[in-house]
């Protein structure tokens, strides 16, 4: 019998996380149905759910968006010389100020941005980039620009808020894990579909998979691991079914939601998660042919799922609690190629969105007449920089420079 069914006629699992076992009574539940262990785990659950406070999103663009398309320098005349047939027109964008335009298709975005809901950081990127998918993306995912971690910079973020390794504490929306989340401690929740995120195995193993004993504490650290691995994806899937189970939102996310509707139900479920990792994945933005038509459809797309993210958020009274960060591997280089595309470039724009952000632009604006090497913006803000702004000034945790192995100013982005 499982917890579930033994509860479920009197609470149901979002009380359990956020009541913990204080609010149920432990004689109500049978010592017979919960071990020592598991007992443990729902209290320790219950007990991050209550001090959840600050949640951080991570939203990836893959394949390197566009970002002169995406944040317009309209005012500019620089900006047209360099891309006399993919510039768009003053008169096409969605103006926000007396310099920068959006994309026509970011409708999201505008109401955002007019709102003091999103800040815009220009000329995101770092020294000596890499133009290469795989090796740039591995930068950003481990904030170790020409260098090599072990570990993605979330995930180490993870280990420093949380050194016990708690369960559920770090979500990967995903068919496969992100370097981004590879944690020495923890073990990322990742899944794709929540109705079927379950072990895989054959029929006639399924009930015995489904049984992790309780054999107290264990020496050997490989049978150690093994076994909270299998704890961990066993109590991780039912609570993941369970919450997009109950998940019923009238907000329109769009033709493609990004994932960001399954956070939502993990946020209202009581899920203890602090860190959530989704992506528009199958490097969607590598826009080297034909570019607008298709580049300005993505926009549309982003901004609509964003937009009802945060609105979605407000339903269930969350909103003030979560922070979404917006970045991509690179930008785009500045001319446009002969295909009426772009190539692979460096700096890029970046952006941070929630109830309390101050919106508005950081950071310097790259030159558009004074280029980098192969005619790509020269960054002017270190990336690190968003994270370090994130680390401290959202989640306001001190050991940012150990996460990211160097100090770096933040931005005053947040109310």
């Amino acid at each position: 019998m499982t917890l579930k069914s033994t509860l479920s006629k009197t609470i149901n699992r979002r009380e359990i996380l956020q009541k913990g076992m204080a609010g149920l009574g432990i004689a109500g539940i049978g010592a017979s149905i919960l071990k020592p262990s598991a007992l443990s785990r729902v209290a320790e659950a219950a007990a991050l759910a209550e001090a959840n406070g600050k949640i951080l999103v991570i939203l990836e663009l893959s394949g390197g968006n566009d970002g002169l398309n995406t944040v317009v320098p309209y005012a500019d005349d620089a900006y047209y010389q360099h891309r006399p047939e993919i510039g768009l027109p003053k008169n096409q964008l969605r103006i926000l100020d007396d310099h920068f335009g959006l994309n026509p298709g970011m409708a999201g975005f505008e109401r955002l941005f007019k709102d003091g809901k999103m800040a815009i950081l220009h000329g995101c990127g770092y020294e000596n980039p890499s133009y290469s998918h795989f090796t740039s993306m591995a930068y950003w995912h481990t904030a170790a620009p020409n260098s090599g971690q072990e570990y993605g910079w979330v995930g180490r973020l993870a280990d420093n808020l949380d050194p016990s390794g708690s369960s559920n504490f770090l979500v990967n929306v995903a068919a496969r894990q992100s370097l981004a989340v590879r944690s020495k401690q923890h073990v990322p929740v990742v899944f794709d579909q929540p109705s079927r995120f379950m072990r895989e195995a054959f029929f006639e193993e399924t009930e015995a998979l489904s049984r992790v004993p309780d054999i107290g504490d264990v020496d050997n650290p490989s049978r150690r691991f093994l076994l909270n691995i299998a704890r961990s994806a066993n109590d991780a899937s039912e609570l993941v079914r369970d919450a997009w189970g109950n998940y019923n939102s009238p907000v329109d996310y769009g033709v493609n939601s990004l994932d960001l509707p399954k956070v939502v139900s993990l946020i209202d479920s009581g899920m203890p998660t602090k860190l959530y990792y989704v992506s528009y994945r199958n490097n969607a933005f590598d826009t080297h042919v034909f570019q607008n038509n298709v580049h300005r459809r993505l926009l549309t797309y982003t901004s609509d799922a964003v937009s009802a993210f945060i609105r979605d958020l407000e339903r269930i009274g969350r909103a003030n609690d979560v922070a979404l960060m917006i970045f991509s591997e690179f930008g785009r280089r500045v001319p446009e190629n002969v295909t009426l595309g772009t190539d692979h470039g460096a700096a890029n724009v970046m952006f941070v969105v929630g109830n309390g952000v101050k919106g508005g632009h950081y950071g310097d604006v790259p030159s558009l007449t004074n280029l980098a090497k192969g005619d790509n913006l020269a960054y002017t803000t270190d990336f690190r920089r968003v994270y370090q702004t994130l680390i401290s000034g959202w989640l306001d945790h001190g050991g940012g420079s150990k996460i990211l192995n160097g100090d770096f100013e933040t931005f005053d982005i947040f109310s």
